[in-house]
């Protein structure tokens, strides 16, 4: 299950939530009880793992055959 931050405009603090995809929206605030919620859009974290993701990957390969010729 996803983990779904969330804001409350009236006491100013945030939430994290665990959610199902299906579930509706927390609008409700738990510390202040009102329905003051918003959902925030956050970045997904991505790992790039392996070879060819870095600038000096490619940069290896390029100078390894230009000294082969």
């Amino acid at each position: 299950m996803p983990l779904y931050a969330y804001f409350c405009d009236r006491c100013n603090t945030k939430f994290e939530f665990w959610q199902h995809y299906e579930d509706d929206p927390v609008t409700v605030c738990p510390d202040c009880e009102t329905p003051t919620l918003r959902k925030l859009f956050t970045p997904t974290p991505v790992h790039f793992k392996g070879r060819g993701y870095y600038v000096t990957d490619n940069a290896l390969k390029t100078a390894k055959s230009l000294h082969k010729k």
